[in-house]
């Protein structure tokens, strides 16, 4: 087996995350525990560290928008768990900020080798600053590497969340620099008929540049078939109505 492969796992986007079991600040926790529900899994490189304390502090003050959308945020380091009550202290003491969420103790590494959270070319201990974004089917959709240096933006980990969500609930993509409440984009036909009656509603509603690039309003087309089956039944209820009064 490749020793690189070996050292940092095989996860990939589009795979179930790997279950786990871990002592944390908050106890002990398990992936499963977790089923219904989105995860940020991050890793950060060491407590009492200038780079990491100021991303906790981000977190722990994003932690509402993240419930909101039923995500959950877990951290992980090599530390001990004694490291991390001591540290998250401290930045109480400091700040005035309580952590609400789970930061885990990997002494042995071997759950951030299993994620992949060490790179050998860095550090053979030193998790780097990986994201690792989970569905509430426990399947992993994102994977983010920062280098040690480099403080992770969070506000594009919840922009990442909120668009993946919107995209499943609404079958579309998003475009480039897409923020909440922004149109999507259609997915392309399929067929050739598709093709015609997406250049039609394109004409009609001045809404793409071609019919392989057309936008919505999220949820739009969904809410329209919605309709369009309601109307249906009702239809299809009156019909059945009528030949029995007749």
């Amino acid at each position: 087996m490749d020793y690189e492969i070996m050292m940092n796992g095989t996860v990939k986007i589009g795979m179930y995350a790997p279950d786990f079991e871990a002592i944390t600040t908050m106890g002990d926790i398990s992936l499963n525990n977790y089923k219904g529900k989105w995860v940020v899994l991050f890793s950060h490189p060491g407590d009492f560290t200038p780079v990491c304390t100021t991303e906790i502090i981000a977190f722990a003050r994003a932690n509402t928008y993240f419930e909101k959308m039923n995500t959950c945020l877990i951290g992980l380091s090599v530390d001990s768990n004694a490291s991390h009550l001591a540290w998250l202290y401290n930045i109480y003491c400091k700040t005035g900020i309580r952590v609400p969420f789970p930061i885990i103790a990997d002494r042995s590494g071997e759950l951030a080798r299993k994620y992949g959270m060490i790179s050998s070319d860095v550090s053979n201990t030193e998790t780097v600053r990986n994201v690792y974004i989970i569905d509430d089917k426990g399947i992993i959709r994102t994977i983010l590497v920062y280098p040690m240096q480099i403080g992770r933006c969070i506000p594009e980990i919840l922009r990442i969340v909120e668009a993946l969500q919107v995209t499943d609930k609404c079958k579309g993509l998003t475009p480039a620099n897409w923020v909440n409440k922004n149109p999507i984009i259609e997915p392309m036909p399929n067929t050739f008929d598709e093709l015609e009656k997406r250049i039609e509603e394109i004409e009609k509603d001045k809404n793409g540049m071609s019919w392989y690039l057309s936008f919505k309003n999220e949820c739009e087309t969904t809410n329209r078939k919605i309709e369009e089956n309601k109307t249906k039944k009702i239809n299809e209820k009156n019909s059945i109505i009528e030949k029995e009064i007749r």
